[in-house]
């Protein structure tokens, strides 16, 4: 099946104006009040998604703001960036509470466990970290990668990391106990993401060789190969209750599509 794009789409409700160099990463909270966005500009801002207007502007983490995320409680919001570091802010305060230093190149991206208890943030120094959320306590490094690593995502029960690398795999690893447990291998380009099904049993993969790959999280084996898209994916997600995957291709509101994984 052929990535379909959407052809309607509803009109614009706000636009969140602020930032003044690129902006790298905006995401909602969990309970869709508010907005979170990361830029080059070296700051996240927080927007109410109701009236768009500018709640907090949290600065003080030097270098590019690659990705932002919501704690699964919406109290805090993590910032992964190029200064190397990740930094924890307060969502109602928009004060620093927390800052994760360790990683020895820019920082891709960051992402809270399902139970917010642990970070695991994903570098160009070819590792992902773990972090403990509440003592900021380093839990994990996670090597193996032979090339960047720009993206990690948990598994539903948290009991699994997928990283997706410029090496060409998505690996998977224990969290408790810090080990690889799964080398997943068929792209022949960087993968730029992976993600898992929302009952943890498959991981989809989108790399720069055009493909979307599914794998079976248990195994590591290859489960499909889905239809090769006309460029270079980028993000993936899946749908919370049916077998869709929807792709995000480029910049423009025609690159995106939707596959079915079964």
């Amino acid at each position: 099946m052929e990535p379909k794009a959407a052809d309607v789409w509803g009109s614009l409700i706000q636009t969140l104006e602020g930032h003044t160099k690129m902006i790298k990463s905006a995401v909602f909270s969990p309970n869709g009040k508010l907005v979170a966005s990361a830029s080059r500009d070296n700051t996240v801002r927080l927007w109410s998604a109701s009236t768009g207007k500018q709640c907090a502007v949290l600065k003080g983490q030097a270098g590019t703001i690659n990705s932002v995320v919501f704690s699964p409680d919406g109290k805090l919001v993590a910032s992964a960036s190029s200064a190397q570091t990740v930094r924890l802010w307060d969502s109602s305060t928009g004060k620093r509470c927390g800052v994760f230093g360790g990683h020895t190149r820019n920082v891709n991206s960051a992402v809270f466990s399902p139970d917010g208890k642990l970070i695991a943030s994903a570098s160009e120094g070819r590792t992902v970290r773990l972090w403990d959320t509440l003592t900021g306590k380093q839990c994990a490094i996670l090597e193996g990668h032979a090339w960047d690593v720009n993206s990690a995502v948990f598994s539903p029960d948290g009991k699994l990391v997928a990283s997706a690398s410029t090496d060409a795999t998505v690996r998977l690893w224990d969290t408790l106990t810090g080990k690889q447990c799964g080398v997943l291998e068929g792209h022949t380009n960087n993968v730029r993401s992976a993600v898992f099904s929302p009952d943890g049993k498959l991981v989809a993969s989108a790399s720069k060789d055009r493909m979307v790959r599914l794998w079976d999280s248990s195994t590591g084996k290859q489960y499909g190969i889905l239809q090769a898209i006309p460029i270079m994916s980028i993000r993936l997600c899946f749908h919370p209750m049916e077998s869709l995957l929807s792709l995000h291709l480029g910049t423009k509101r025609s690159d995106y599509g939707i596959l079915e994984t079964k």
